[in-house]
């Protein structure tokens, strides 16, 4: 910043020149200034200390990030527009099951709309990275809700199998990943490393309810209200949320534009984010597992009903964790952070084997839910280290994606094993998953950490003069 100065020194000597403000350590700005003093000119240099209001914003970080302008709005926007990432899968199963009566028939049908989605939600964010956001959602919003109404419709009036295959194909494969989205706005808003780490714990905080709580609200209204409520909901809730989400222009962030004759690469390219989203299905595996695992449990138990409360006691623990996380800045590698969480979480999970009751199951899940939410953040940081800023969308995507796969994948596989040998068979999935991605994560240490080109989201900001 640049401008012209004047004041009056003593003796009647009128002081003139300009200056530029430079962001120093711990809040303070220094101006550099050159200065007539009468003399000739003279350098000066005058430090400043924060406002004071900055320094008590500061002790809500959350407050802080929320102000930018539209952060709130796009932010509460995309929470919405979530909702059916966490509740079509369970939806679909639980509509066609209870209009079909066949779990295999709901079980083929939700693998093509999950298949379908993760095939087509990277490409889709590749494509609003060279593109726009609402440019290309716009048109696909339409599409997705199509196939979900059509979806809805085929199974209501028990049409042919072919044409739930061509729904959810059609809905999965247009749907796209507003997490990556609204991560990218906070890229383009928050330029202070801290600021954005803060931005990132508050969507993981949020993504953890949405992954927790929507299968929950989806089996409730499936089972309360009627069969393809589970469906209806997040439909209308992709509808609102997107429109909601995709109508804030201001905040989009800018189209990278593509350079003549310079080949733009998948992000899958860099080794980390391969191991990310191995990483990140053996997560999902964990909650989808642990979601039907925990069920079954409260049914054995005698208390089908608890199961809900528990659930959000899980929810609880991470989204604790989460803010708490977010709100304090850490210096330690992203990569060993990552790690870390990593296996604190196998360790929480292992402890479901040794549950013999209810109360026992809630103080658990409590407890390994503090480890969940600051996995996850580390994890979506990492990516803005892996990929090329022209690939952060995408990136971000492919790991959102591999989620929502584990999820899936890993509900399924713990109903099987459930229907075989109980409750505890289903934990013993969510132990398998949670020791192959503790194993994924030391054995690829290194790959994610000479895979970080660019200094770490936490590392302090190089200190550049203010344009």
């Amino acid at each position: 910043m640049r401008g012209r100065i004047g004041s009056r020194a003593p003796g009647g000597t009128v002081t003139l020149g300009t200056c530029r403000r430079v962001a120093g350590s711990r809040g303070r700005t220094r101006r550099a200034c050159a200065v007539d003093r009468g003399n000739g000119w003279e350098n000066e240099t005058v430090v400043q200390d924060p406002p004071r209001a900055a320094a008590d914003d500061s002790r809500n970080p959350y407050r802080v990030v929320l102000s930018k302008p539209g952060a709130l709005n796009f932010s509460a926007a995309a929470v919405v527009a979530r909702l059916p990432m966490s509740m079509v899968g369970i939806g679909i199963v639980l509509m066609i099951q209870g209009i079909y009566g066949s779990y295999a028939l709901a079980g083929r049908v939700s693998a093509a709309y999950v298949i379908a989605q993760a095939i087509a939600s990277p490409q889709i964010a590749r494509y609003v990275d060279r593109v726009g956001q609402a440019k290309v959602m716009r048109p696909l919003l339409v599409v997705s809700t199509l196939g979900l109404v059509g979806l809805i419709l085929s199974a209501v009036n028990q049409a042919p199998e072919i044409w739930l295959y061509v729904s959810a194909v059609v809905a999965g494969a247009s749907i796209g990943s507003y997490g990556s989205m609204v991560r990218a706005r906070w890229s383009h808003a928050v330029k202070d490393p801290r600021q954005l780490h803060t931005a990132y714990s508050l969507e993981s905080a949020l993504d953890e309810l949405v992954f927790v709580v929507g299968p929950v609200l989806a089996t409730l209204l499936a089972t309360e209200v009627t069969d393809s409520a589970g469906i209806i909901v997040p439909a209308v809730a992709a509808v609102v949320g997107g429109v909601w989400f995709l109508s804030q222009r201001r905040t989009e962030p800018p189209v990278i534009p593509v350079v003549p004759g310079v080949k733009h690469g998948s992000a899958m390219r860099s080794p980390g984010m391969v191991v990310l989203a191995v990483v990140f299905v053996a997560m999902g595996f964990i909650f989808g597992a642990t979601d039907v695992s925990t069920i079954a449990f409260a049914e054995e138990q005698g208390s089908k009903s608890a199961s809900g409360l528990i659930l959000a006691v899980f929810a609880l623990g991470s989204l604790i964790s989460g803010l708490a996380y977010g709100a304090r800045h850490w210096v330690s590698p992203l990569w060993k952070r990552f790690a870390i969480g990593m296996v604190a979480l196998a360790l929480g999970v292992s402890l479901f084997f040794v549950v013999t009751s209810l109360p026992m199951l809630a103080v658990v899940m409590f407890v390994t839910g503090f480890t969940i939410a600051p996995t996850l953040i580390n994890g979506n940081a990492l990516v803005q280290n892996l990929v090329t800023p022209n690939q952060l969308t995408e990136g971000l995507a492919w790991v959102g994606t591999s989620l929502g796969v584990g999820v899936s994948f890993g509900a399924s596989i713990a109903g099987s094993r459930i229907d075989a040998a109980g409750a505890h068979a289903g934990f013993q999935v969510v132990m398998i998953a949670a020791g192959l991605a503790v194993v994924a994560v030391l054995a690829s240490l290194r790959v994610l950490r000479r895979g970080a080109p660019r200094p770490d989201l936490t590392d302090d900001p190089v200190v550049t003069d203010e344009a």
